[in-house]
């Protein structure tokens, strides 16, 4: 590629995500060498509406966009098959996978047989309409899991919730490829910090919580260099293809557990 021709940037959006965004490619980096922040769009409108990506693919547009893409599994099926077909780029956003503590925990888990598991998420209250289902919002959670123990079945799945005290804990059991099983918990009330506990008991012993690994750093700038390398065609099709894989395998377990918890809908 010239690297005198650069790829226009408009960001959707200008929330913490955004704004960390904006501010990236307005900076020097080797990356942002081949972007052009042409503008943003301060929008009301959720990352999660699927037409609206579905317009830029149409539009012949690259699109990266945050984690969860869409809240099924079809859509998300429909927005790949679209940027194939228009030959462009579609890009879901992991900064989870960036972070210190999942390379702590990747490096750990190597090489190790899992007996069983449990990583339970809690944090304030989160507004269903506008980021979705439990296990939509919390995607990141069961990316981990995913991405640590290979694929994963649904077990079981329930939701608690209290509305008037804004109060909600799901509670997911699935089982790896070996039958082991790993449960999942997302909780959300008024009074709940952002944390995150984990339990992992292997053959050889257990792993009781990361440990403090240090800060993370520029996470989404080195989703954006993810980015570009795909652009610039230097992501080998195999990542490429395992990539949407996984994403459409956490998507369709999300789906799932969903149903499971609101059978009505």
């Amino acid at each position: 590629l010239d690297p005198e021709r650069k790829f226009g940037v408009v960001v959707v959006g200008v929330g913490r995500a955004g704004s960390v965004r904006i501010r990236d490619l307005r900076n020097p980096h080797a990356s942002s060498a081949f972007l052009n922040l042409i503008g943003f769009v301060s929008s009301g409108v959720l990352s999660l509406d699927f037409c609206f990506q579905r317009q830029f693919l149409q539009a012949g547009k690259h699109v990266l966009v945050e984690y969860p893409m869409t809240l099924s599994l079809t859509a998300a099926q429909e927005l790949w098959s679209l940027a194939e077909q228009k030959g462009k780029v579609m890009h879901e956003e992991h900064v989870e996978l960036l972070m210190e503590e999942f390379a702590f925990l990747k490096k750990e888990v190597v090489g190790k047989e899992l007996l069983k598991g449990s990583l339970h998420f809690t944090a304030g209250p989160l507004a269903e309409e506008q980021f979705g289902f439990p296990a939509f919002s919390g995607i990141s959670r069961l990316t981990w899991l995913v991405c640590l123990f290979g694929e994963l079945s649904l077990v079981s799945a329930t939701l608690e919730e209290r509305k008037e005290d804004q109060y909600m804990k799901m509670t997911v059991h699935l089982k790896t490829e070996n039958k082991c099983l790993l449960s999942w918990i997302e909780e959300k009330g008024p009074g709940l910090k952002r944390n995150r506990y984990l339990s992992f008991h292997f053959k050889s012993g257990s792993l009781e919580n990361v440990p403090n690994v240090g800060v993370n750093k520029n996470i989404f700038l080195k989703d954006q260099n993810i980015f570009v390398q795909k652009l610039l065609g230097q992501v080998s099709e195999q990542e490429l293809a395992a990539e949407k894989k996984r994403i459409l395998h956490c998507l369709g377990l999300a789906e799932e557990i969903q149903k499971l918890c609101r059978p009505e809908k």
